[in-house]
C-alpha cells in the first residue's frame, strides 16, 4: 500500500480509527515471569515488578468506538477550513514521500526537516510553511513525532529573509467615517441592506473576527434598551468553547448608525421571513428570500467568513472608499480596537484578546500612545498660540 493509499483509508487529526488491516499485530504471549517495566516505571518500596500476567488482554471491543463516537469525532476534529486544509497538506506531504522514497508515516526527523527545506524552496511564506508542518507532525502517532528543533531552526532564519523582502500588509482598519459611509450605502427598506448594516455596525462596536460573526445564532443576541449582549459561544482563544458576553453599548443617538436599533430591525426582518431560531446572517437572494442551502456545504445554514468579507467589500466599493479591494471584515475589528486605544481604553476584554495580549500592546495600545505623544503636536501648539 502507498503513503497516499494509506492516508486516505486511515485520517487521522486528534485520534486514531483504523480498520482491520491496519490494526497492530498481536503479540505472542509473553512468559508469565517476564517482567513489564520500562523508563516510566515507579516502584514504591516493597514493591515487586510487575510482570506479563498482571498486564491486561486486550480484544477488539477495546479498539472500536461506536457509529456515533466515530461521527463525532468526524465533526469535532477541526473547524471545517482548517480540517480540510490539513487533508490536502497531508495528502502532498504523502504524494513528495514517495516522490522521493521516503517513509510518509510515521516519517523520521530527517524527512521532516528536509520537506521544511522543500516548503522553503517553493518560496512560500513562513506561516504556510509552519501550518504545512504542523498538519504533518499532529498527524503522526504520539509516540513517533519527529523532532522539531531542526526545522525550527530553517524557519526561524527563513522568517527574517522573508520579512526583509516581504512587508506584511494587513487589512485596513475600517474607521467610524468609513463605517458611516459604508452604512449610508444599505437601503434599509431591503433585506440585504438591513443584514449588512447589522454587520456593520455590531461587528465593529464588538470586535468580531469574521467567524464569530458567520456562527452567531438569534438566541446569542439580546437586545436591551442601552445595547445588545451579544454571546460568543466559541473563539479563537476560547478553544474549549465556554463561550463569553460581549456588551455593545447604544450609540449617541437612535438615528441609522445605532448598533441596537440596527439589530432590532434585522431581528425582525428575520421574523419576517419565517426564522425564529439558528443563524443570524443568512444568505439572500437579490429579491431579498432567503436562498436555498440544499446545496450548501456543511456549515448548512450558516455563511462561511469569505462571505461575510464579500458583504464588506462590497458596501466598501458602493461607498467609493480608496483600496476597497483591500477591505474586510477584519478592519471592523482593527478600526474598533484602534479608536479604543485613541481615546485611551484598552480594547482587550471587548475583543477577546487573552490578558496582556501581545498584539493588543504593539498594534493598538502602543501605536495609539505613539501617536499621542508624537513631538509635532507640541510645534503644532506653540504655533497655533
Amino acid at each position: 500500500m502507498t503513503a497516499v493509499n494509506e492516508l486516505e483509508s486511515a485520517e487521522v487529526v486528534e485520534a486514531e480509527l483504523v480498520d482491520d488491516a491496519l490494526l497492530p499485530a498481536v503479540a505472542p504471549p509473553a512468559s508469565p515471569t517476564e517482567t513489564t517495566v520500562d523508563q516510566h516505571t515507579i516502584l514504591h518500596p516493597g514493591e515487586a515488578l510487575p510482570s506479563a500476567a498482571d498486564a491486561p488482554r486486550y480484544t477488539r471491543r477495546d479498539f472500536e468506538v461506536s457509529e456515533e463516537t466515530a461521527r463525532r469525532l468526524e465533526e469535532e476534529s477541526a473547524p471545517v477550513n482548517t480540517g480540510r486544509n490539513y487533508r490536502n497538506q497531508r495528502r502532498l506531504f504523502a504524494e513528495w514521500c514517495e516522490e522521493m522514497g521516503r517513509v510518509a508515516r510515521p516519517c523520521t526527523t530527517a524527512t521532516y526537516v528536509e520537506y521544511c527545506a522543500h516548503l522553503i524552496a517553493r518560496g512560500m511564506s513562513p506561516n504556510t510553511v509552519g501550518t504545512y508542518l504542523s498538519a504533518v507532525r499532529t498527524w503522526m502517532p504520539d509516540d513517533r513525532k519527529p523532532g522539531t528543533g531542526q526545522a525550527r531552526g530553517l524557519l526561524r532564519e527563513y522568517r527574517k529573509q522573508w520579512l526583509k523582502r516581504n512587508r506584511v500588509r494587513k487589512a485596513p482598519a475600517i474607521t467610524d467615517a468609513m463605517t458611516r459611509a459604508m452604512v449610508d450605502t444599505c437601503d434599509v427598506r431591503h433585506p440585504v441592506g438591513l443584514r449588512d448594516r447589522f454587520v456593520l455596525l455590531v461587528g465593529r462596536r464588538a470586535l468580531n473576527r469574521r467567524i464569530e460573526l458567520a456562527d452567531l445564532t438569534v438566541q446569542d443576541l439580546t437586545v436591551e434598551e442601552g445595547g445588545v449582549a451579544q454571546w460568543v459561544a466559541f473563539s479563537k482563544n476560547d478553544q474549549d468553547a465556554h463561550g463569553e458576553e460581549t456588551w455593545v453599548p447604544a450609540g449617541d443617538d437612535e438615528g441609522p448608525y445605532d448598533p441596537v436599533r440596527a439589530t432590532r430591525d434585522w431581528l425582525n426582518c428575520l421574523h419576517r421571513l419565517g426564522v425564529e431560531s439558528g443563524p443570524v446572517l443568512r444568505a439572500l437572494t437579490v429579491a431579498g428570500t432567503l436562498q436555498s442551502r440544499a446545496t450548501a456545504t456543511v456549515r448548512g445554514d450558516f455563511v462561511t467568513g469569505d462571505a461575510v468579507n464579500d458583504w464588506i467589500r462590497g458596501r466598501a466599493y458602493a461607498a467609493g472608499l480608496p483600496g476597497w479591494q483591500d477591505i474586510t471584515a477584519h478592519g471592523l475589528r482593527r478600526g474598533g480596537a484602534q479608536e479604543i486605544a485613541d481615546a485611551g481604553g484598552d480594547p482587550t476584554k471587548q475583543g477577546r484578546w487573552k490578558p496582556g495580549s501581545a498584539t493588543v500592546k504593539k498594534e493598538y495600545l502602543d501605536r495609539a500612545r505613539s501617536r499621542a505623544e508624537n513631538p509635532w503636536h507640541r510645534v503644532n501648539r506653540r504655533g497655533a498660540g
